[in-house]
């Protein structure tokens, strides 16, 4: 069975009625889902299913209440289709391969920070250079006007610092056994 197509009259009525009433139409159908996106499907479902009964519709002064309904109706047919990922149960299921613990890694970074903070100014700068910033040992050397060698002893004296530092050694410690 097919369906009738409107007359190009009947068109021209539709067309201006959505044109008037479009964007109340749209805030009805936006307070319906909250997605802004889902809201216009959902008004272009329903403008189209009034567009199909537009020769049924007897009284087009109820177009307003007529589409509104249809809103309500095909959103609810959405909502009981949708599809349900989760089931409730007794028991919590175990989490696996549980990620890792970002507190921690920020407490790892900011105890790094401070340690880094207490180096010599000169050490600290070529830690930076050569671990934050990934520059080789020549492109710091260039950088800093000073011999490759300098930064060599320089960067050796400040990791030893580091992996000295009591309070790194709380981080390592238990990574290292």
């Amino acid at each position: 069975m097919t369906t009738p197509v409107c007359t190009s009259a009947h068109t021209t009525h539709f067309t201006a009625y959505v044109r008037s009433k479009g964007p109340t139409l749209l805030r009805t159908a936006r307070s319906l889902t909250p997605n802004p996106a889902d809201a216009e499907d959902l008004l272009q479902t329903a403008l189209t299913k009034t567009y199909l009964a537009w020769e049924r519709i007897a009284d087009h002064r109820a177009l307003d209440g007529y589409v509104r309904r249809t809103l309500v109706n095909t959103r609810t047919s959405q909502w009981r289709k949708r599809r349900v990922d989760e089931f409730a149960t007794d028991e919590l299921p175990e989490r696996v391969g549980a990620g890792p613990d970002l507190t921690e890694q920020q407490a790892q970074r900011d105890a790094l920070m401070r340690a880094i903070a207490r180096l010599p100014p000169r050490q600290r700068v070529m830690v930076v250079l050569r671990y934050y910033e990934d520059m080789s040992e020549a492109q710091t050397a260039e950088a800093l006007g000073v011999s490759i060698g300098t930064v060599k002893s320089a960067v050796s004296r400040a990791l030893t610092k580091l992996r000295e530092d009591s309070e790194l050694e709380l981080w390592v410690a238990p990574h290292a056994a």
